[in-house]
């Protein structure tokens, strides 16, 4: 069955990103020692959680026109991957198959930076589909954000010499 792919589906894949990083920033937190590194995932999970948010208000206020399906899909393809992607590559859907309380806080650090990343590439994929009225803006701050959680994420890994 051919189905066409709509910004409402797109925010729900983002919602999903968000809500997979605050879990993900939530266990890390969980599994360090270092105050400092646990105070800084659970503010990375805090901002995670605001992203959420803005992707859920967004979808809320999308108007019947911006609703409809936009994007053509016969094979269902783009909804696939873009949910594969929310659960299993930008952050996993089960974040304790990630750490355990052995896990080094460079690794934990690794990981949050490759997926922080991994979210700018998805983010920046999903702007030549929403529209300026629909909140491009409102995106474009998301991933300047998440630009700064990866300025965050090298500085404390160059504290630890990585």
């Amino acid at each position: 069955m051919a189905i066409r792919f709509s910004a409402a589906e797109m925010l729900q894949v983002a919602e999903q990103i968000e809500r997979n990083g605050v879990a993900f920033y939530q266990v890390a937190a969980e599994q360090v020692d270092n105050t400092a590194a646990h105070a800084l995932l659970l503010r990375l999970s805090s901002w995670e959680e605001s992203h959420a948010a803005l992707f859920t208000a967004m979808r809320m206020t999308l108007s019947t026109m911006e609703e409809a399906e936009t994007v053509y899909d016969p094979y269902d393809e783009m909804l696939l991957y873009l949910r594969a992607f929310a659960d299993g590559v930008v952050f996993t859907d089960d974040p304790r198959k990630l750490f355990t309380p052995a896990t080094p806080l460079k690794e934990i650090l690794k990981t949050a930076l490759g997926r922080e990343q991994d979210s700018i590439i998805f983010y920046s994929g999903m702007r030549q589909y929403v529209p300026q009225a629909l909140g491009l803006d409102k995106l474009d701050h998301v991933i300047k954000e998440e630009f700064s959680h990866v300025v965050l994420l090298e500085k404390e890994l160059g504290k630890h010499g990585i």
